[in-house]
């Protein structure tokens, strides 16, 4: 069935190319079809690949919307296949949210936690004393790489087998920086339900990033006035 479309958009891009006045809309028209059929045609070489061959295709090779192809496959851990993009972000002692990242394809969490430092130094002109990140990210390697750099205190949710000494903490800060990410937790979910995160409802890969960039700017304006107004 998608073959024989493919054929009648064939035949059709044919006839508007020879026959049909050579207008903007014509061309317009044409591009659109192209468009669509060149996803088509990795749709149908994925499905080929991957039900008929049975080769393992990689997600950064799949098409997973004609629509919004620029949608990536996101897997956490065993948890469900989600289609989208990942989000890393960061946030300071007062919850205002001062890094954000819309990610590439499906990059580990632990992959992430240097660039996340290094921009913060960048935008602010110093590393933080602390940081606690969630337990994606923890490795021993980023605690030497994050230590090395000047950061005083690095600790994750899950210590994975990494003692307090090597993170620098005392099992009672330990406690007290993973609790404080834990309100971490709260303000996403604020991020999420009350200003729209969870879901972009603006079209295409443009309209993606500006409606997350739109709901953190959102949600740091609302949290900078309750400051002011308290």
């Amino acid at each position: 069935m998608v073959r024989i479309v493919l054929k009648q958009a064939h035949r059709g891009l044919e006839k508007v190319l020879h026959e049909a006045p050579m207008t903007t809309a014509a061309e317009q028209w044409r591009e659109d079809v192209r468009h669509y059929r060149d996803l088509m045609i990795k749709v149908i070489d994925q499905t080929q690949r991957r039900v008929i061959d049975h080769e393992k295709v990689h997600s950064s090779e799949k098409i997973v919307s004609i629509f919004e192809p620029h949608t990536d496959v996101i897997v956490k851990g065993f948890r469900d296949v989600q289609y989208g993009h990942k989000i890393n972000l960061a946030s300071d002692l007062r919850g205002f949210i001062t890094y954000l990242c819309i990610e590439d394809g499906n990059p580990a969490d632990s992959e992430r936690f240097l660039p996340v430092v290094k921009a913060h130094e960048e935008q602010f002109g110093c590393l933080p004393k602390a940081v606690v990140c969630d337990g994606g990210y923890a490795s021993k390697e980023n605690v030497e790489a994050g230590r090395s750099l000047g950061v005083k205190r690095v600790v994750f949710h899950k210590r994975v087998g990494i003692s307090y000494q090597a993170m620098g903490v005392k099992k009672k800060t330990f406690k007290r920086l993973r609790n404080f990410r834990a309100g971490i937790e709260g303000n996403i979910s604020e991020l999420k339900r009350a200003y729209g995160a969870s879901k972009a409802m603006w079209k295409k890969e443009d309209g993606f990033q500006a409606f997350v960039w739109s709901s953190v700017i959102c949600y740091n304006l609302v949290r900078l006035s309750r400051m002011q107004s308290g």
